[in-house]
Parts: structure tokens; sequence; C-alpha cells
């Protein structure tokens, strides 16, 4: 008998990832047990690209002996089979019942190591370990099993997977067309240290006699070897990253500058150089881990995947190409040419491309439906505002799971946080504050209301799971539906507090607040005589100047 898989979540939008082949898409931080200041273990993910999420819960189910999951194309065409489980797990996006999380990073690496003839993606075996697997170890286990199996088809690709106890990063990359399996390590962050990638492969030396710590494939150095990737008479190390994914100025730029970011406000005693990815010849890699100054709490990991490089050289709120009003965004292409020159803008981690994004904990003093929260948002990290979602729901908030890229909707989460952000480019400066406001004051709520939250579900956990799945549900569900009523609310109130140009003041009249002294000045820069008015003593005596 087959059984047809159900499309997750995830399958929509790394179709567009994939098929748009951009290499600045996504970002993930890890934070583990030692390194938070709760105690969880925390995983982030941006997934960036222009689409339309659709969030989703799969139930829990049993299997008969010989059910099959089918793998399909875009079109919807069958490509393949993969044995199904005796039972797979339920799954609340990226979230497993067991508090088993996963997210990813494309970093393409060689080219000419994608494999057409492989049926898994990396989509697909994020779904197959999520659905598989209890533990992080297990989630690796099941992906390279599939891999060892059934072929890999995408490029390389940085995945974090994390449990409540253990944090890993996974790299893998294709043995090229009709090849087999996949050449592969993993590595686990050590406990009191965070990590972080972005596009670009990170894992460098890794022991090859510590299985605690380091799993690998088996050919991952003599495949290199063979291809040409590395010469162990050169006397150096084998370099996963290296091997697989070599420097150039672009991943540097555009990715390692996100890490680096990252780690600059973690750690700002370490005084992290930017001068790596720059690609100042010389420069020392950044490492893959690093202790942070202080343990990071739930909200300081929503701030740090809140960054446009503010304080920084880079940063992208200053300068003439940020508008009069400090806007951080800068329109696609990345990379443009004036006059035969090539250029790029900066890549920081919140962009306006992203399409969701999450925080994840897994705690291991609580049982896993209590334990496990993906904070979910839509949209830009910078504007968005997360929402709680115990992995022990079994029904999501409506407005995350309607809409469509196409159609402008208000039921649907994704295009209501669209309209506000992309209103505020109008006048970044004078609307973010207000927005920030809200956020922080919603936010500010789940995170004061968890402890009350999990102490509760906690003892209707121990007298019937039913009633605390009851209880947790409703409770993600209503704080969905609260955020995007109050963010739609908040958006109607700005179109009508900044209208045509004007800012109403508190008596709600218009108001001109006009352009900072700093950008007009260089609008006046190239061109003074164009926008000068002459002195009224120059002119005749009946002149008059008319607004």
């Amino acid at each position: 008998m087959i059984k047809q898989r159900r499309t997750a979540s995830i399958c929509l939008l790394a179709a567009v990832l994939f098929l748009g082949g951009r290499i600045d898409a996504c970002t993930s931080l890890l934070v583990t047990k030692g390194a938070s200041a709760d105690g969880s273990v925390m995983i982030t993910y941006t997934c960036d690209g222009e689409f339309h999420p659709h969030l989703e819960y799969t139930p829990a189910a049993d299997h008969k002996p010989g059910d099959s999951v089918e793998i399909k194309d875009w079109g919807g065409s069958i490509r393949g089979m993969v044995a199904q489980a005796e039972h797979t797990h339920a799954v609340v996006h990226l979230m497993n019942e067991h508090q088993l999380v996963v997210g990813e990073t494309t970093f393409d690496g060689r080219k000419e190591l994608k494999n057409p003839d492989g049926l898994l993606h990396y989509w697909d075996l994020m779904t197959l370990a999520l659905e598989r697997a209890r533990t992080a170890r297990e989630a690796i286990q099941v992906m390279t099993d599939l891999v060892a199996e059934y072929g890999y088809r995408s490029t390389g690709e940085s995945i974090s997977i994390a449990d409540p106890d253990e944090a890993w990063i996974l790299e893998i990359i294709g043995p090229g067309p009709g090849g087999t399996g996949a050449e592969w390590v993993a590595v686990k962050v050590p406990d009191g240290y965070i990590s972080a990638h972005a596009n670009k492969a990170r894992i460098g030396e890794f022991p090859l006699d510590d299985p605690d710590n380091c799993l690998y494939s088996d050919n991952v150095i003599s495949f290199a070897v063979e291809k040409g990737y590395y010469d162990p008479t050169s006397g150096e190390p084998f370099r996963y990253c290296d091997a697989y994914c070599p420097e150039t100025p672009e991943n540097l730029r555009f990715c390692e500058a996100r890490v680096w970011s990252l780690f600059r406000r973690a750690a700002p005693s370490e005084n992290f150089s930017p001068a790596y990815h720059r690609a100042v010849k010389g420069a020392e890699p950044y490492p893959l881990w690093i202790k942070p100054d202080k343990k990071l709490s739930l909200s300081d990991v929503f701030d740090l995947m809140r960054d446009h490089y503010e304080g920084t050289e880079f940063d992208l709120t200053k300068n003439v190409d940020a508008g009069p009003y400090g806007s951080p965004y800068r329109w696609r292409p990345l990379k443009w040419t004036v006059d035969s020159v090539q250029y790029g803008w900066e890549r920081a981690i919140s962009t306006q491309q992203t399409g969701f994004s999450f925080v994840s904990q897994s705690r291991s003093w609580l049982p896993d439906p209590v334990g496990g929260v993906l904070w979910y948002g839509v949209d830009d990290t910078y504007m968005t505002c997360y929402v709680p979602l115990y992995c022990g729901i079994d029904t999501v908030p409506r407005p995350y799971t309607v809409g469509e890229l196409g159609e402008f909707s208000w039921e649907s989460a994704w295009w209501v946080f669209n309209f506000v952000s992309n209103f505020a480019n109008l006048a970044y400066s004078f609307m973010m504050p207000e927005i920030q406001a809200v956020q922080s004051e919603l936010e500010d709520v789940c995170i004061i209301e968890q402890p009350v939250i999990d102490e509760t579900a906690l003892k209707l956990y121990k007298s019937d799971p039913g009633r605390a799945a009851v209880y947790l549900t409703n409770y993600s569900v209503g704080q969905g539906e609260r955020v995007v009523r109050r963010w739609r609310e908040l958006g109607e109130r700005l179109i009508t507090e900044y209208n045509d140009g004007y800012m109403k003041n508190e008596e709600g009249r218009p108001k001109d607040k006009g352009y900072p002294e700093c950008w007009l000045k260089e609008v006046i820069k190239d061109n003074p005589d164009k926008y000068h008015l002459p002195q009224a003593d120059s002119l005749t005596a009946d002149w008059k100047l008319i607004d």
C-alpha cells in the first residue's frame, strides 16, 4: 500500500530557495544548554525568499508494513518512493512532539557535486527526520541513512539540529551526477557555547576518533582527495569547509558577515575583526563556536536575529543609500553594476525577503509537550512578532495557514506583517519606534507569562495529558490570533498617522516633519543652485514667494 505524505510547509519554501539558486538565503544560530540563561537548547532559522509560507501541523500516525512515502517534484509528479516508518511523530512546523527541531542554510559549495539522480532534497530529509527521530543524534542517523539508500539531490547544506540536551550541525553535499550517497560531517556544539551558519559551510578540521561529538561519512576525505579538493601531502589538515565550499569574496561578504555580526554581539569582549568577511588576505576565519560573554535569554536571541549591522561601519541605516529616514532595506538585486564596475549591498540577518523565522526552545526539565516551544514569526525578523507554539498542540493559528503570494488578504498573517513593514519604509525612523513598542509589548507579555503557562500545563499533564494538550493548543492559537489582530490594528493606525508625507500631532492634525539636515546636505551637494532660493532683498519690491 502507498501512503502519500502530507506536504510539510518546508516544501514550498524550499522550492522557492532551491529554484532561485540563491547563496544569501538563510541564517541559523545555535545555543547550547550551558549558554542559555534558562538551560534551554535553542536554535534559530530565518527562511528567506519571496514566498508565502503556510504553517502546518502533522499528527502522529501508525503505518502498515510495506507502506511507502511518495517523493514528488514541484509539478506534483512522483519522483520515487521511500519506505515508510512503522510510526511517525507529530510535527508542528519544524519541531516534533519530542522537542526535536531542525533548521538549515544552503551553502551550494561545489556545484558540480549536485546529483540530479539522487532522490532526496534536504527538505525531504528534514521532514522525514522530524517524523522518525526523537533526538538530534537519531535525526542525523535518519538523514544520512536515507541519502545512503536513496541518494542526495540538493547542493551543499548546513542543517541545525537540536533536542533538549544537544545541538548539532550537519553539513552535507552530494557526490555529483550518477554518484551514490553523500559526503557529510556532523559535529556537536560543546555545552556552554554558541554556533552559527549563514549560507557557507563552516565545519573545518574535525576529529576522526570521537563518535560522541563527531560523525562523518566514510569517504568524506577520500572523495575530496579523488576530486582534487584536498592534497594529503600538503601538510595541511583536512577541513570540510575548504574542500567542499571554498572561500570566495562573495560568500565571505554576504554570508560570513552575518556570522561575524552574531558573534560580535554575543561576545563583544572578543572584538571579532571584520577582516575575514571583507576577504582581507591572511585574515583568520571565525571559529565554529564561541562562548558568549553572558548566558543568552530568549529575548537576547530574538534581539540577535534582528540585525542590520547597527553600530558598525556596515550599518545599513546610515548614509545616503539609507534614504532620508534611515531605512536599512536595499531592493534586490544584491549585486549591481555601474559603469562596468560591480558593487554589492550588505546582506544583513534581517531582510525584507524573509518568509518566516523561528526561535526554538527545547527544555529537558519538562515533559515534551510542555518543554518544546517554537516561537514563530512571519516576514522580516526586525519587524515580526514571535508567537509561542508549544510542540504538544494539535492545531495552529488559522491566520498563519491561509493566504497566497499573489493576492493581498487581511486574513493572512504574512500579508498583515508585510503591509506594516512595507509601509514603514516610507518613514522608517519615525514609524519603527512605534512598531517596536507593540512588538515588545506582545512578546514581553508572552515571555513573562511563560512560567505560569508551563506550570499550569505541567499540572494538567500529570493528571491528564489530553487536557494539557487542549490547554496548550488554546493558548498557542489564542496568542497567534491576538498578535495578528493587534498587528492589523497597528497597520491601520500607521496609515492614518503617516499619510501623504505628513505625520499627525497630538491633536490629530497633520504636521510636516520634513527631512533630516544630513540628508538634505547630500541632496544639494551635486547641484546646489537647483534648490537655492534667492533672498528677498535681491528681488523687486513687489516680489512675493508663493507656496
